[in-house]
């Protein structure tokens, strides 16, 4: 279908089409930018085997100094041993990292248990998860 432009219809003002882009233009820049400055995602494994795989997505908590982050997490098992699929738990972490430390503190609740974690930047934060009652096992969590 054709429009029928008249000879006397006038185009819309420059100004009025340069305020359009400009506002597309910052819609478009505000969906690309990342979910926060204030959140981490957080992989890691756990485990000597590293059979335990941990995802969490967590939000700063608004202190400075140490930040302080929380949120849920996921524990799924994928370990070789598994046999009726792999089992999965879920929980909370609570991370606190020092800005001039490559040294980050945690506590993962899973199943009503507060494990503590220690970790050490190398590539990755390589540390240990101690659980009351339980043996400590190495647990290595990458942060993005």
């Amino acid at each position: 279908m054709r429009a029928i432009i008249s000879p006397g219809a006038k185009s819309a003002p420059p100004k009025a089409h340069n305020a359009t882009r400009a506002t597309l233009s910052l819609a478009l820049s505000l969906l690309a930018a990342p979910a926060g400055a204030d959140s981490l995602q957080i992989f890691g494994y756990s485990g000597y085997l590293g059979e335990w795989e941990l995802t969490a997505t967590l939000k700063e908590d608004g202190s400075t100094t140490p930040k302080n982050y929380s949120g849920p997490l996921s524990l799924k098992h994928v370990g070789i041993c598994t046999q009726d699929g792999p089992e999965e738990k879920s929980g909370e972490i609570r991370v606190q990292m020092l800005s001039s430390s490559s040294r980050l503190q945690a506590t993962l609740s899973v199943d009503g248990v507060d494990c503590g974690y220690q970790g050490v930047l190398s590539d990755f934060y390589n540390g240990i998860m101690s659980c009351p009652g339980r043996e400590a096992v190495p647990l290595k969590l990458w942060i993005k």
